[in-house]
């Protein structure tokens, strides 16, 4: 299967030139990648038929059937070849051959939890967050495979609700929780996982009445480089985007576009290509309501967001940036999938079907996962 990530990468600078997008720095640490010939002519044969379809139309969703029907919100590939993701009653599932198998390697006695997130550093390791209140809000760390689970963080804090992890690196990582005392919470470590404590809440900017973050996709809490960490909120009069640059110690805040004012409402997950360039989706997760403007970039770190030109149709809970694209990213939801190739500025819907998540890796495989178990990766749809 040709990756459809890859013909993409032979796309999107002429993609991008179309919308007139501001040309942005390559990420620092991403190798030069050179994309497959077969891939560059597959693209553009598919390009040339009758005058060239838009590029969303060659892309689709190829199903990794799962064998389970847990909403799965937590996704982390780590190569086309593996992958983790997490969900409802307590499961967690691992693949190693491009999700042609996967293994339950769930926590035992934990069919109660939600594991809303989870992110893994390999084929062995990986760390999982289940959302809650009080001591729902746990941690759990695998060195085996899932073999056996290590529970590393258990909330004692009954207003605490933790939402979203994210590492850094292999060793330093944090964990947002809802506000305590008006104020967000944040959990930090220092070891992969192993331990954590609770950052104090001095540097935190004062949370807005009714404000918090949605554990809808892992994507609530996101970093780029090595310090600088977002948190995306809602559910406030103002849906806000919060930024740390010295690893959740202190924090600044600022508005976005995305529509807020009920508890349904506001940005539900970040993806920053660097710690400039960044894009945020969400809308009113509610069932047939209208999100309009549900996509916002910001090409300063955060500190400013201007709402799409053309926004997707309708509410997304995850995004992602293409692996050394510096144009191209895919948002999802339940009512379809977006690809913009002009930076979040212009989004155009390429497929129908229900995701909750998805996440794109260095190999240039990109996943989504959702409900009643639904896993899928991201392929060309060859004409």
């Amino acid at each position: 299967m040709i990756s459809a990530a890859g013909v993409l990468l032979a796309a999107a600078p002429a993609a991008a030139q179309a919308h007139s997008a501001p040309v942005a720095d390559p990420p620092p640490t991403a190798p030069a990648r050179t994309p497959p010939s077969a891939s560059t002519s597959a693209f553009e044969r598919s390009l040339s038929a009758g005058g060239g379809p838009p590029a969303a139309s060659v892309l689709t969703w190829e199903p990794r059937p799962t064998g389970v029907t847990a909403r799965l919100r937590g996704l982390s590939p780590v190569s086309r070849d593996v992958a983790w993701t997490s969900g409802s009653a307590g499961t967690v599932l691992r693949t190693t051959d491009g999700g042609r198998r996967w293994r339950n390697v769930s926590p035992p006695g934990v069919a109660d939890l939600q594991f809303r997130d989870v992110e893994a550093f390999d084929a062995r390791t990986a760390v999982a967050l289940s959302i809650g209140e009080g001591e729902l809000s746990r941690v759990y760390r695998t060195d085996d495979g899932g073999g056996t689970w290590a529970e590393t963080f258990r909330n004692d804090e009954p207003r605490a609700f933790y939402d979203c992890l994210a590492f850094f690196d292999r060793r330093h990582g944090l964990a947002m929780s809802d506000p305590v005392d008006g104020r967000f919470r944040i959990l930090s470590t220092d070891d992969g996982g192993r331990t954590w404590r609770v950052l104090p809440s001095s540097g935190m900017p004062e949370a807005l009445p009714g404000e918090a973050g949605f554990a809808a996709s892992g994507q609530c809490l996101v970093t780029a480089g090595r310090n600088d960490v977002w948190m995306a909120t809602g559910g406030a009069a103002r849906s806000r985007v919060f930024h740390s640059a010295d690893r959740g110690r202190t924090w600044t805040v600022a508005d976005t576009t995305i529509p807020a004012g009920d508890p349904a409402r506001g940005v539900f997950a970040l993806a920053f290509r660097t710690p400039r360039d960044g894009i945020a989706v969400g809308g009113d997760f509610q069932p047939g309501l209208p999100s309009p403007d549900a996509a916002a970039t910001t090409a300063d770190g955060g500190r400013t967001w201007r709402t799409a030109a053309t926004p997707p149709e309708g509410y997304r809970s995850g995004v992602t940036w293409l692996p050394y694209l510096p144009f191209a990213a895919i948002a999802v939801g339940p009512t379809g999938s977006d690809l913009t190739l002009s930076g979040g500025r212009h989004w155009q819907r390429f497929d129908t079907g229900s995701f909750d998540t998805v996440a794109c890796t260095p190999d240039l495989s990109c996943w989504a996962s959702g409900e009643q178990g639904r896993v899928a990766r991201l392929a060309l749809r060859l004409p």
